[in-house]
């Protein structure tokens, strides 16, 4: 066979190969780009609420021990997405943006990080600490979204929470209350509304433990004069 026409042959077979590859690799370059930027399109921008409340010079100091049991709430409403109510019985979300944690997870952060700061309890743990604890605080998260009232308005952020204080010994609810906030936005852009939702936050938060070391101390106070 003539030496001269093997290598033409070889050298159009090599770049064949070349070329071949390199459509392989930019496929899976590009899948890789579209992946990634499916990802971050869904995730958009990632908001976290980490309201600080100080201490009320009106709670009582207590000498109990509490522990705060797990948040409960429907699926639907303990998501990362952000809610938002357009009309009564519709339920969306706000596209491009979501929670850094699940509200659950943010209300029972702020609630133990005032109890804690507080230094108004002698001690505060999540359940299951294996702390030795007198009362347990329940809550239900049964709103954590924003809405629309009124047509051509911005929307109100309400954030509503059942709360339940248990005399561990006795099994008995000592108090139980339901909290209701709400927070106008400013405008209808997802930066107001977040400042909204902590706004909401931090005032539901401060009622909660206000009422909790309030409603504990007057029932320790009866249960020790029994």
């Amino acid at each position: 066979m003539n030496p001269t026409t093997i290598r033409p042959a070889s050298r159009h077979y090599g770049l064949g190969i070349a070329r071949t590859t390199l459509v392989i690799i930019g496929c899976v370059l590009l899948a890789a780009c579209s992946v990634l930027g499916n990802n971050t399109r869904d995730r958009g921008t990632v908001y976290d609420l980490d309201p600080r409340v100080e201490a009320d010079p009106a709670w009582p100091r207590v000498d109990w021990q509490l522990s705060l049991a797990k948040v409960n709430t429907t699926r639907v409403g303990d998501s990362l997405r952000i809610a938002v109510r357009p009309a009564v019985n519709e339920l969306q979300i706000y596209k491009g943006a979501s929670w850094a944690r699940i509200p659950t997870d943010m209300l029972e952060g702020a609630i133990l990080r005032t109890l804690e700061d507080s230094g108004r309890v002698a001690a505060v743990a999540r359940q299951g600490s294996g702390m030795s604890a007198d009362y347990r605080l329940m809550l239900e998260l049964r709103r954590f979204e924003s809405e629309y009232t009124a047509p051509g308005m911005p929307p109100t952020v309400v954030i509503e929470v059942n709360a339940k204080l248990l005399h561990i010994a006795s099994q008995r609810v000592v108090d139980s209350r339901t909290f209701l906030q709400k927070s106008p936005t400013a405008s209808t852009s997802i930066e107001d509304v977040v400042q909204a939702f902590d706004q909401a936050l931090h005032a539901v938060t401060g009622e909660i433990v206000g009422w909790v070391l309030a409603a504990g101390s007057g029932a320790h106070a009866q249960s020790r004069a029994g």
